[in-house]
């Protein structure tokens, strides 16, 4: 399994971002899938989750200004951040997981995406 992320860059605080993660399987419909982000010197910690069955889940930092969505049919998990402020600057990471009948755990990140918020 292979995860691409784009759509990072340099946004204006205030403004807004949309990331997308690919993922390179065939049974991408199974997997949790989240986005993590790393600041520099800062452990990396997770943003949003969007559960193999729709469920979502957030950091308290970003409810109610960044939105997790997949569409299964593209194989894609997209990141809406909307009222970017500073402190959301960091690489931001694609991260897949699976838990199999056996209690197996399969996780696989993507590369990051930097988002710089700044004026």
């Amino acid at each position: 399994v292979q995860l691409v992320e784009s759509g990072g860059g340099l946004v204006q605080p205030g403004g807004s971002l949309r990331l997308s993660c690919t993922h390179s399987g065939s049974i991408f419909s199974i997997y949790d899938m989240s986005w993590y982000r790393q600041a520099p010197g800062k452990q990396r910690d997770m943003v949003a989750l969007v559960t193999a069955r729709g469920g979502k889940n957030y950091a308290d930092s970003v409810k109610g200004r960044f939105t997790i969505s997949r569409d299964n049919a593209k194989n894609t998990v997209y990141l809406q951040m909307n009222s970017l402020k500073p402190e959301d600057s960091a690489d931001y990471y694609c991260n897949a997981h699976y838990t199999d009948p056996s209690d197996f755990e399969y996780d696989f990140w993507g590369q990051g995406t930097q988002v710089t918020v700044s004026s």
